[in-house]
């Protein structure tokens, strides 16, 4: 049997290459406690855009790792990691400056909270060199529709940073997942602000500096992306990126399976095991294992889902799952479940028992 990994990030408990490397162990006991040979399994860390995506963009792209001293969400100095490949390609996931894990529950207020430390990381890269950027969206913890971001840029190039010429010479590509506008009850606002510890009043207030921010952008510059798909990714973020940088969206997954040469390494493979933390109707919106059962299904591959928790299988049977796996015993809280030691032991328990 020839396996292919792609399994995605459990967010907050496994790493990508955490999960494959579990599933790859208990495959490799299966194949040696029968008589037949040793399974072939091929690991691909992948990410659609969130947790991970440095790690594997940076790989599929043989780049490097690069250290930069940013602000996080609430302007507290840390170190950030962002990538940089060969032909000056910057790989930038916007969670390691602005990720809802870098506060507490306690610190999260976005009100309060800023993107200002994506725009220094942007600003690294420009001065390393960089004129071409991938930008992962997923993870953030801002709703601030990237005037952080924009605010760090000013501070590193001056106001009239177009004038100066740094989009025209930067070419900037969003990886996500996600086609939300920036405003309405589909916005930034009202699906991500709560996640983020927005209150009901306080999912007023984004919600009308979002719109002021927008009215006054598209004045001043002529064109209006409020409405993108995409735009309310990452509180906003995706706006700021496509209005004032001339950003172009791409599904993330897509993108990094594109690079991977995903295609011709699958079409030989038995069986495409893929994953997430948690699996429902969403998984099929774009979110990377149904970018990988779409590609899979046009070269009648069957594949495999596992995931912490799933939900609506009817809908993941029928869209062409071939077996879907949740790991997470029936009497297990999710306080446990989530404990990275408990969920590697109930992958192999999952993948034992197939």
């Amino acid at each position: 049997m020839k396996y292919i990994l792609a399994i995605d990030s459990f967010k907050g408990c496994l790493t990508s290459s955490e999960a494959e490397d579990t599933v790859a162990e208990a495959l490799n006991i299966k194949s040696n406690s029968t008589e037949a040979e040793n399974a072939e399994i091929i690991r691909i860390p992948v990410s659609d855009g969130g947790d991970g995506m440095l790690d594997a963009f940076v790989a599929a792209m043989n780049g490097k790792k690069e250290k930069a001293e940013v602000h996080d969400p609430l302007m507290r100095k840390i170190t950030a990691e962002y990538g940089i490949t060969g032909d000056g390609t910057a790989i930038i996931e916007t969670a390691r400056a602005c990720g809802l894990t870098l506060m507490s529950e306690k610190e999260r207020n976005p009100l309060k909270a800023t993107s200002y430390g994506v725009g220094e990381l942007i600003a690294y890269a420009i001065r390393k060199g960089c004129r071409k950027f991938i930008i992962g969206l997923g993870g953030s913890g801002t709703n601030d529709t990237g005037t952080g971001m924009l605010k760090a840029l000013e501070n590193c190039f001056g106001r009239n940073m177009q004038e100066r010429g740094i989009p025209e010479q930067c070419r900037f590509i969003i990886a996500s997942d996600v086609d939300n506008p920036l405003l309405g009850p589909n916005g930034a606002a009202y699906v991500y602000g709560p996640q983020k510890g927005a209150t009901p009043e306080m999912i007023h207030i984004l919600e009308r500096r979002a719109r002021e921010f927008a009215d006054k952008s598209s004045a001043i510059l002529r064109h209006d992306c409020r409405n993108t798909p995409g735009a309310g990714a990452a509180g906003g973020l995706g706006y700021a990126l496509m209005q004032y940088l001339n950003a172009q969206i791409h599904s993330g997954a897509d993108l990094l399976l594109d690079t991977l040469g995903f295609d011709i390494i699958a079409e030989t493979a038995d069986v495409v095991i893929t994953g997430e933390g948690s699996a429902d109707r969403q998984t099929l919106m774009g979110k990377l294992p149904g970018r990988i059962l779409k590609r899979c299904k046009d070269m009648n591959i069957p594949v495999w889902l596992i995931a912490g928790r799933i939900n609506d299988r009817q809908q993941l049977a029928q869209a062409g799952f071939s077996r879907l796996i949740c790991i997470t015993p029936e009497d297990q809280s999710i306080e446990e479940a989530v404990m990275a030691d408990t969920a590697k032991r109930n992958i192999m328990t999952a993948i034992m028992a197939v």
